[in-house]
């Protein structure tokens, strides 16, 4: 059957199709995004304005046409954090639904966090042992660890750099105080959480996805997206902490022209980067490898797995 994913994220509003077949990998047919930053269009009430539930709409019935063009049979919509986490989410949500027919499931962060383990489970398979899997979005830091396909621990903080970026970082280039005052802000949070998983003992893997740290890997030496899914891409924890003072003094613009690292994003890569940096360090992760499936696909997996074959 053909499957569309609707993630209502802190950064993009992204539909991913894909033909899926239980048993089988999820093939992606096609992709639809747009950029809204919900992270950013929170007021000082913690509410999504007006002007950015109009976009909301507006997108999501974008993405809606999209899906029935493209033959989509089974639609499965979701939100995380920056719908979770504004004061209106409820309001948000119920005019989502009035003005086009679409039920957004709300997703906590714990369950953020173990579907995209899922999802890099069934990646890498059981060969890769004990997974640590880290994952910076818009509005959070998902953190989860394990042997099985449902992770042992998995947690959420705060940290996503879009979040982060508009709370801390409001001067471009960044002032160094703020710079100073976030990294400590970030791993502090992170330390928090340390020994809930180190309890388990060391990871046989790390892997990480999202944008952020696909886009920290590829200034750091990785593949190309082009070059394909299965390249295997590494990020290596001394190849980031020489980036990271470089990115705090360079302008949004200036981070754009860096390779790999789109004008949309470049604004929160400083923001992402401590966070990766004060995981890695905290974590003691050396080396870890990019996964290219993350949440969505997780999302995927799991309603595949309640399919009757």
């Amino acid at each position: 059957m053909r499957l569309g994913v609707l993630d209502v994220g802190s950064n993009t509003v992204h539909l991913l199709v894909v033909d899926a077949h239980p048993g089988a990998r999820p093939l992606p047919a096609h992709s639809h995004k747009a950029e809204l930053r919900l992270a950013q269009l929170l007021d000082d009430a913690g509410a999504i304005g007006p002007d950015g539930v109009d976009q909301l709409v507006a997108t999501v019935r974008e993405a809606l046409q999209a899906a029935e063009d493209k033959g989509v049979e089974d639609l499965l919509p979701f939100a995380t954090s920056a719908v979770r986490e504004a004061s209106n989410a409820d309001e948000v949500l119920s005019r989502v639904r009035a003005e086009t027919g679409v039920d957004l499931q709300v997703l906590t962060g714990e369950e953020e966090a173990r579907l995209t383990f899922l999802a890099a489970r069934r990646w890498f398979g059981w060969s890769a042992g004990k997974l640590l899997v880290l994952d910076i979005g818009g509005g959070s830091l998902e953190i989860a660890y394990g042997i099985d396909e449902e992770p042992d621990a998995a947690v959420s903080l705060p940290l996503g750099a879009g979040r982060l970026t508009a709370s801390w970082l409001a001067q471009d280039p960044p002032d160094a105080a703020d710079v100073k005052a976030l990294r400590r802000h970030a791993r502090a949070q992170i330390a928090r959480t340390v020994g809930e998983f180190s309890r388990f003992g060391k990871p046989d893997h790390v892997v990480a996805t999202s944008k952020t740290f696909k886009q920290l890997a590829r200034l750091a030496g990785a593949a190309r997206s082009a070059e394909g899914l299965y390249v295997q891409r590494d990020l290596k924890r001394r190849s980031l902490e020489e980036w990271v003072p470089q990115l705090a003094g360079m302008t949004a613009a200036e981070r754009a022209e860096l390779p790999g690292v789109s004008e949309g994003r470049a604004g929160q890569l400083l923001a992402g980067a401590l966070v990766a940096e004060g995981a890695m360090d905290l974590f003691g992760v050396e080396t870890l490898e990019i996964c290219p499936w993350a949440l969505r696909e997780g999302v995927i997996l799991r309603r595949l797995d309640h399919l009757p074959t």
